[in-house]
């Protein structure tokens, strides 16, 4: 399988690898992991377990990007492309606290799904938000997201925004 680096201004995104697994837990606190479907794993043997059994399923739909700042390579979260064998893949991050408030959150996004764009022909993409993440939902926002639905999931109801960088092309970071 071909690694993925994805470079943006401030941030390198390059695919998971089961190096990465230490730098990765260090950054996941229940802050983050606050909005996201899953709880935070309470070591890091579990966490490996996990990573090791998705690279195991050799899933090629599912990829996770490690973000990383360029200048220092300090690693700030996940960003994720779900489902990229459908037309419209599922796109989704979460950064370490330390991360909050930087734009970094926006700016893996939209590196992802220019690549994805670019790469993969995909047009539009869906991007879940829990209704209380304010944070992420600005994301979606500056990146002209709109609302197409809701879901709900045993930790939080969320909104479901589409992103189509060719139809609804953002400006700005």
């Amino acid at each position: 399988m071909m690694q993925v680096l994805i470079r943006s201004a401030r941030l390198q995104l390059s695919q998971f690898k089961m190096a990465d697994a230490g730098e990765v837990f260090e950054c996941i606190t229940p802050a983050t992991a606050r909005f996201m479907r899953w709880d935070p794993p309470k070591s890091l043997n579990e966490y490996k377990a996990h990573r090791e059994a998705r690279l195991q399923a050799n899933d090629q739909s599912v990829l996770s990007f490690v973000i990383r700042r360029s200048d220092t390579m300090e690693c700030l979260g996940i960003a994720g492309l779900d489902e990229a064998d459908q037309p419209t893949p599922e796109l989704g991050i979460w950064l370490k606290e330390a991360a909050y408030g930087h734009g970094y959150g926006t700016e893996a996004i939209r590196a992802v799904a220019e690549w994805a764009t670019k790469t993969l022909a995909k047009e539009s993409f869906l991007y879940p938000v829990a209704v209380q993440n304010v944070a992420s939902r600005r994301i979606a926002e500056k990146l002209n997201g709109e609302i197409v639905g809701t879901r709900r999931n045993q930790k939080y109801e969320s909104v479901v925004y589409e992103i189509c960088p060719l139809t609804r092309p953002w400006s700005g970071g």
